[in-house]
């Protein structure tokens, strides 16, 4: 039998790719933006359904630091931010976009 080394898996493309959309909201998140961006906070709270401000607030705040979302403030009161795909995030939907066709495909 051969021994799985975890430090190789780690360092695979699929590992780092599975890194940035873990969770049980992310991938819900980039999805919401790929139809509707840009997309304002109380939208995406609303169209995700079960969660807390603090929840999409940190996911939102991951996916920016990860380079995938692109957050943008405008200096009006009251605050308006809108949140929509980087160039990095829309080329990630192509991924996301082949795991639904499976889905599709082989749903019971």
């Amino acid at each position: 039998m051969q021994n799985i080394d975890q430090a190789a898996f780690n360092d695979t493309g699929y590992s780092y790719t599975l890194s940035l959309i873990q969770g049980k909201h992310k991938m819900v998140i980039l999805y919401c933006l790929m139809e509707f961006q840009p997309v304002r906070f109380n939208q995406m709270r609303r169209y995700l359904g079960r969660i807390s401000d603090k929840t999409l607030s940190q996911n939102l705040k991951e996916l920016e630091a990860d380079g995938l979302v692109s957050r943008h403030e405008y200096p009006q009161i009251p605050p308006k931010v809108e949140y929509a795909l980087t160039e990095r995030g829309a080329s990630l939907m192509e991924v996301l976009d082949q795991l639904c066709l499976w889905g599709e495909r082989n749903r019971p």
